[in-house]
């Protein structure tokens, strides 16, 4: 009985000692700027940065030798300013964005044709049918994008039953983005004023298919990039697409569209014609 009690304290002892040597051959010390770096993030873990947390979006950043194409879209360039000369090192700027609904497939504009019973979830539908509308690249309707938002940033509307972005709530994290089975959320440039121009339409099926099945579809007519003098527009897939880099808001695009397909946010009113005539008129 002796000789097993002291059998197997030795050999506990021993396997003590090794596994002490190996933890201390093979630890790992943390830089503590990691923690520092962490607290100065906002602690959403919204995914947004490209990793799967605050912690180890620090990590990246700590071990980074340049921080231009790392960005926290939650704390924006004031944070990733602060923890750039925190570490001593040079951040990059990163024009703010914001999330935007690139369908306008309404209840108005694209009715309803059949109606859809399944799980409630876009991705789901998106694998069984082309929607109640019939429009295979249109908004389903049925909230994945909002369910994802963490900053309540979004919204379905009731009446147009498509999803609403609460611009001054959005990070542009992305999430949205990737919830969207049928890729009609994009992030883009804030611009300037919060003003934007863009296509609100996927639906790349030929202009008279696509009218069936929606008023306000694009069909690819060309005239829109035949005005844009910024080749900022281009046709690919019977659907214009406006580069948001390029387009300098000059709204020459949005007139010209027979579908009245292409969106201008956070612009003042066009004035008519006829006043602008009427004012010639009487300065003449």
């Amino acid at each position: 009985m002796l000789v097993s009690i002291i059998s197997l304290s030795s050999i506990g002892a021993a396997s003590a000692i090794i596994l002490y040597f190996i933890a201390q051959k093979f630890k790992v010390i943390e830089d503590p700027r990691i923690d520092e770096v962490n607290e100065m993030l906002p602690g959403a873990n919204c995914g947004g940065c490209g990793f799967a947390g605050c912690r180890n979006f620090a990590e990246a950043i700590v071990k980074a030798t340049d921080l231009s194409d790392l960005n926290c879209p939650v704390g924006g360039n004031a944070v990733m300013t602060d923890i750039a000369n925190m570490l001593g090192k040079a951040a990059g700027t990163k024009e703010p964005q914001v999330a935007v609904v690139r369908c306008n497939g309404s209840c108005e504009n694209a009715p309803k044709k059949v109606q859809y019973e399944g799980a409630a979830s876009c991705a789901f539908a998106h694998a069984l049918s082309s929607g109640d509308s019939g429009c295979p690249d249109g908004c389903l309707g049925l909230g994945d994008c909002v369910a994802s938002c963490k900053f309540d940033a979004m919204y379905m509307d009731p009446v147009t039953c498509l999803p609403v972005i609460i611009e001054e709530n959005c990070v542009a994290c992305g999430a949205c983005v990737k919830a969207c089975p049928r890729n009609i959320i994009e992030l883009r440039n804030v611009g300037k004023k919060s003003r934007r121009i863009y296509v609100s339409c996927m639906n790349t099926e030929k202009g008279g298919v696509a009218r069936k099945n929606c008023s306000v579809a694009c069909i690819g007519c060309f005239k829109c990039e035949k005005e844009c003098a910024f080749d900022a527009i281009t046709i690919k897939n019977n659907l214009a697409y406006i580069d948001y880099e390029k387009c300098k808001l000059c709204r020459k695009c949005a007139p010209v569209c027979p579908t009245n397909a292409i969106h201008e946010i956070n612009f003042p009113p066009r004035k008519e014609k006829t006043e602008k005539t009427a004012k010639i008129t009487e300065t003449v």
